[in-house]
């Protein structure tokens, strides 16, 4: 597929979607999260994608937020259909797991974007928020329930409620980013992380993130009835041999994702 707002390469193991709209701070319209949407698709059929980096261009922004000029047209039904959230849904499902590289703004949707990632990295000129309902229109793409889940309900409603943007020290603090690191050392730390989970198990580590998924939407009991189906499944493959063979023959594992 030929992307026009997002620049989509493979770099081994490694997919990275880049939002490409620097003259706008890369704001998310309806063609930006389409776009998004079909790389991740794209990425979910690639067997040789084992870990996804979601980014922005230009270095002012990871994403600002809705083009408010559009967003300022739209009509209810339009936004009943709900693409970004569809779009951050099938990130948060995608058994691959994706990681956030934020350098600047983080706001509203960009934020929603960045907090449907399973793993969030920062530079530390980085801003986070969701300034929705000073628009007059609340967090839309997840933002009500993935906030809360990372940060507590009383945190997360102060920042809604107040439409805070706290800097990236603060948003490591109450865990809305899991590290912050100076801007040149930003794409050094997503690979050192990416390339640590590549040497582990495919499918263990799909497995992990969608028994991780069900638990946190739901009843303990539940959660850990899945873990154990999925620890039945992971039992089934070759790669759960290989990693216990390596491991008593003391070498490195050779996984297939079978």
């Amino acid at each position: 597929m030929a992307y026009r707002n997002i620049l989509f390469r493979k770099d081994g193991n490694i997919a990275f979607i880049t939002l490409n709209r620097p003259e706008v701070r890369n704001a998310l319209d309806p063609a930006t999260w389409s776009e998004i949407r079909a790389a991740i698709r794209q990425c979910r059929q690639d067997d040789e994608v084992r870990v996804v980096v979601i980014t922005g261009a230009g270095g002012k922004a990871f994403a600002s937020g809705a083009d408010i000029r559009v967003l300022r047209e739209r009509h209810a039904l339009e936004v009943l259909r709900g693409e970004a959230q569809e779009t951050l849904n099938e990130i948060e499902s995608l058994e691959k797991p994706v990681i956030a590289a934020i350098d600047g703004f983080a706001l509203g949707g960009g934020c929603e974007l960045a907090m449907a990632c399973d793993i969030r990295i920062a530079t530390d000129r980085s801003r986070l928020g969701q300034p929705e309902v000073g628009l007059g229109i609340i967090p839309g793409a997840g933002g009500t329930q993935r906030l809360q889940r990372l940060v507590g309900l009383g945190k997360a409603k102060e920042l809604i409620f107040t439409g805070a943007i706290i800097d990236a020290a603060e948003a490591e603090r109450i865990g809305l980013v899991n590290r912050v690191v100076p801007p040149e050392q930003l794409m050094d730390a997503v690979r050192d992380v990416a390339n640590r989970i590549i040497a582990k198990g495919p499918v263990a580590v799909g497995l992990a993130k969608m028994a991780i998924n069900v638990g946190s939407n739901s009843d303990i009991n539940t959660g850990l009835l899945f873990e154990k189906l999925a620890q039945t499944v992971a039992f089934y493959t070759e790669d759960r041999l290989e990693g216990t063979g390596a491991f008593l023959e003391k070498r490195s594992p050779n996984f297939k994702g079978r």
